[in-house]
């Protein structure tokens, strides 16, 4: 069972990045999947989640900037992150639990990528 971020980058505040996670090994389609981010120095948080259902979730700094989405034709989660600011800057992690709701606690997770680096330049 494998999850695979992809799509960080550099960008300037303001800008736009597309974060995908690809997983494969098993159907992720009944679970619950999430993006978290860790900035240095800080506690991993989550960024938002998404049930199978489709409901959201998103962390309040996010909400109203990031979307995010899932296709379980293709086992794939994405994060659309929009009007990005420079605290918005971490690794962001893809990650998947059995749960049938969005959980904020990263220990609650079975399932990890390895991570894509974000970084928001003023």
């Amino acid at each position: 069972v494998q999850l695979q971020a992809c799509g960080g980058g550099l960008v300037q505040a303001g800008g736009s990045l597309r974060l995908s996670c690809a997983a494969s090994g098993r159907s992720f389609s009944g679970h619950i999947m999430s993006w978290f981010r860790q900035a240095p120095g800080k506690q991993r948080e989550l960024v938002a989640g998404i049930t199978s259902g489709g409901n959201t979730a998103y962390e309040d700094s996010v909400e109203g900037r990031f979307t995010i989405s899932r296709d379980n034709a293709k086992n794939t989660v994405y994060l659309q992150m929009d009007s990005l600011r420079t605290e918005d800057t971490a690794v962001y992690y893809c990650a998947s639990s059995g749960s049938t709701r969005v959980l904020r606690s990263p220990r609650l997770y079975e399932y990890w990528g390895q991570g894509t680096e974000v970084t928001v330049s003023s």
